[in-house]
């Protein structure tokens, strides 16, 4: 486990390089395209001030865009006690505690560090998990906590928002006059005038936010298969995730209040189910995580 954190450590500084080269390149394409380098320092800059701030605030946005409102032990007494005694048999600092008003069952887990955490879950977890099952899911999240997943997650959630808002400036810009007004009018050697490179420009958008969905991908569907593992070794039950799970994946829904950007946060796909979504979830398959955990309760 200490080897996974020291990785997602290193993860969390291999991301932000990724991060500033992208938008480096997004950037600097827009600044080549109009002729003005003003724009690429403007990109530069404003990529780096979201960086900071969602590295402070990542955490609070994602609450926020998921409608979590936080919850005491009054409130909640069920989730609350399950979260607080795993905290306390884990040594991490008890995290803050949300309540997410939705049918849909599912959690997450947010934060830059294990003292600056929140768990999540929603209304729809509660009604169906038994209390067995309840401590898995919220033992999964206090899984990310310990690993320092939530710190990597932010990271791809800002990279994510940020590649995806340059690209649809890009795309406004190209098709609503942006690209070819003013200075490159009366500048040949811009990239504005010149048909390749204009075409390079759209596809280089086009792909970039692909490019953030993979790099989402191949960061979070890993940190599924630890966080179910850390969790059933907190629990020394692992039948009880792998019960959860089940339950996950045959009553399931969409979120009421979806955004791709933080689908990786969740415990279960968040997110309209089909062949493509599938392709490009963010989770692994729900039976092969529950095939991991019998194997592990087999083990015990």
């Amino acid at each position: 486990m200490y080897r996974a954190i020291r990785e997602n450590k290193i993860n969390t500084v291999i991301i932000m390089i990724l991060f500033i080269l992208i938008i480096g390149a997004l950037g600097w394409l827009v600044g080549y395209l109009n002729n003005s380098p003003s724009i690429t320092i403007g990109i530069l800059v404003g990529g780096a001030v979201f960086a900071i701030f969602q590295y402070f605030m990542g955490s609070r946005q994602a609450l926020t865009i998921s409608g979590g409102r936080q919850i005491t032990l009054a409130d909640e007494p069920r989730l609350y006690r399950i979260v607080e005694n795993l905290a306390i048999t884990t040594g991490t600092p008890m995290p803050d505690v949300y309540l997410i008003d939705d049918p849909a069952p599912n959690a997450f887990a947010t934060g830059r560090d294990p003292q600056h955490a929140s768990v999540a879950a929603t209304t729809g977890l509660l009604e169906i998990m038994t209390d067995a099952e309840l401590e898995g899911v919220m033992a999964h999240e206090l899984g990310h906590v310990r690993n320092y997943d939530i710190r990597v997650s932010m990271i791809v959630f800002a990279l994510v928002v940020v590649i995806g808002f340059i690209s649809d400036i890009f795309m406004r810009m190209a098709f609503w006059g942006g690209l070819s007004g003013g200075r490159n009018d009366n500048n040949n050697n811009g990239g504005g005038n010149n048909p390749v490179v204009m075409i390079i420009g759209l596809v280089a958008m086009l792909i970039a936010p692909l490019l953030a969905s993979l790099i989402q991908l191949s960061v979070s569907r890993q940190r599924e298969y630890l966080a179910d593992a850390t969790g059933a070794m907190t629990t020394r039950h692992p039948d009880a995730l792998a019960s959860a799970l089940a339950k996950l994946d045959a009553y399931g829904r969409p979120m009421q209040r979806q955004n791709s950007s933080m689908a990786h946060l969740w415990i279960s796909n968040p997110l309209k189910s089909g062949g493509a979504a599938k392709l490009f979830s963010t989770h692994p398959p729900i039976p092969d995580r529950i095939a991991r955990l019998q194997k592990m309760g087999g083990e015990f």
